[in-house]
């Protein structure tokens, strides 16, 4: 082959190419028998699935090419033989309406192999099988080196010993750096296959993006808005001049049709100031009196503006004790409460704070999420749990007086980010309440934080506020992307755990 290669290309096969296709068309075995495809077979399948059939042109010649057709899960996820997927290679089982593409056939001519061009064929399948909404790309995989370890080794044992490149298959080691996996060991696949001794892998790509079919589909949108209000602390004589500022805020971000709105912990905090005559535990639970009305005004807030709310924080007194909740508020008119777990020594001290008990997520209209009031992000293990459970955005609404604080909560916010593989906001609070006790000032940059792929922002910031200052902050976040992330990133921290070595246990049964 000559070195000034030039073009390269991949296209739909036509009936045009097929004199050029046959010079060089063969797939031959070790006993000296070779498999050719007519020119009626090849007419065959332009007819039935003619985006399936595709060639590799370089500098105006072909020289690969791929073909597949469509069949039903049930024909092939058990053993069969290529003949038998095929209809003897007369291809009456393609089936339009199946959900699996199964390959039935990739070449590169020799002359032109080590040129990564048959990876580019399957990049085309997989997007293709993404496009058509099909579950899966499937084959019959040969292990062409097996002939050389059958002796030593039975099928299974040589497929994992390839797989920990300890062996070397040409097929095989190809298939699994191709994100297939082996989805079972099938005998006499290929009768002529002695190379193979006979035995072949069924192969499997999964579409992760596959919905199965509805009556009445819908089109999938999983991009989602996200609106952080960086809230000015300032004196508020009433919980109508709190609302008015609330409703202010809601009405802008909903306004550039957000799908959520965070604030930020103990955000009704100037509401304390009528309570200054009290000591400081008995002023936040002064502050208590106002948290139902508050819940109830969010939920009115959610419905008016077709947003969903996370409320930031508050305190709420009950018979056992006093907490730090806060509460999801749909746009439907559903609501769930929150608990901040971990309550600082400050809170212990000046209020006398217990500790809640919730741990778990929230499925949402947009994507499941969960919630961690301040300190809580500083504990990894919580995160992780709701992670487990399928966590994708993680709101956390937090009060920092000074800003070694807040670079704790920043810090492990982003940590969290990139460990459980999903995003992050946070939303605090700026300025100052002089006349209130215990919340004389505020420190805070709120913003979204992502992991650390090559999908996302190299430093992991999806956005940021300006410090200090009251703003509101917008951005969108692609769960898409997450997707990708927990099957192709560089680092996949979720999957690559080694949970025969460790595991993280809920212990109290019944709050998760």
């Amino acid at each position: 082959m000559e070195d000034n290669t030039s073009k390269i290309q991949i296209r739909p096969l036509q009936m045009d190419d097929y004199t050029q296709l046959a010079q060089s068309f063969k797939r031959v075995y070790a006993d000296g028998s070779d498999v050719f495809w007519t020119r009626k077979q090849i007419e065959t399948l332009l007819r039935l699935f003619p985006e399936g059939q595709i060639v590799t042109v370089v500098d105006n010649k072909i020289v690969g090419c791929a073909l597949s057709i469509i069949v039903d899960y049930n024909l092939v996820k058990g053993d069969h033989t290529y003949a038998q997927v095929t209809g003897n290679e007369t291809f009456s089982t393609h089936n339009p309406k199946g959900n699996i593409m199964y390959g039935i056939e990739v070449f590169i001519h020799p002359e032109y192999r080590g040129m990564r061009l048959a990876r580019r064929m399957y990049e085309y399948r997989k997007e293709l099988c993404e496009k058509l909404n099909l579950k899966a790309i499937m084959f019959g995989g040969r292990i062409p080196n097996y002939h050389l370890y059958s002796d030593t080794l039975r099928p299974k044992e040589y497929i994992e010993q390839v797989r920990k490149r300890e062996i070397y298959d040409p097929v095989l080691t190809f298939q699994l750096s191709n994100d297939f996996h082996v989805r079972k060991v099938m005998k006499n696949y290929l009768p002529n296959d002695q190379e193979s001794k006979h035995y072949a892998c069924l192969l499997q790509w999964d579409n992760i993006y596959y919905q199965p079919p509805t009556e009445n589909p819908l089109p999938v949108n999983n991009s989602v808005r996200v609106g952080l209000v960086q809230w000015q602390m300032r004196n508020y004589h009433s919980i109508d001049d709190l609302f008015e500022q609330i409703e202010f805020f809601v009405d802008a971000v909903s306004g550039y049709q957000s799908d959520f709105i965070l604030f930020p912990e103990y955000f009704n905090a100037p509401l304390m100031e009528e309570f200054n005559h009290m000591s400081e535990s008995q002023a936040i639970r002064g502050l208590c009196s106002y948290t139902d009305e508050i819940r109830k005004r969010f939920v009115d807030l959610a419905i008016s503006y077709n947003i969903n709310i996370i409320t930031g924080s508050m305190p709420q007194q009950r018979e056992d004790g006093l907490y730090n909740v806060g509460f999801l508020c749909r746009r439907d008119g559903s609501y769930e409460m929150y608990e901040k777990i971990h309550v600082t020594p400050e809170e212990v001290k000046s209020w006398g704070l217990t500790g809640g008990s919730l741990i778990r997520t929230f499925d949402t209209d947009c994507a499941k999420v969960g919630v961690l009031i301040c300190y809580d992000v500083e504990f990894p293990e919580l995160a992780r749990i709701m992670a487990d459970q399928g966590m994708q955005i993680l709101f956390v609404p937090f009060l920092t007086d000074t800003q070694n604080a807040y670079s704790r909560v920043r810090v492990c916010a982003q940590a969290r980010a990139i460990e459980n593989e999903c995003f992050v906001v946070i939303a605090g609070s700026v300025g100052n309440l002089p006349r209130v006790h215990n919340m004389d000032i505020q420190y805070a940059q709120s913003g979204v934080f992502t992991p650390c792929d090559f999908a996302f922002p190299t430093d992991g910031k999806r956005a940021e506020a300006t410090p200090n200052t009251e703003m509101i902050l917008v951005s969108d976040i692609d769960l898409d992307l997450l997707t990708e992330l927990h099957t192709y990133g560089s680092v996949r921290t979720l999957k690559d755990r080694r949970k025969d070595l460790y595991e993280l246990r809920f212990k109290k049964k019944g709050d998760s």
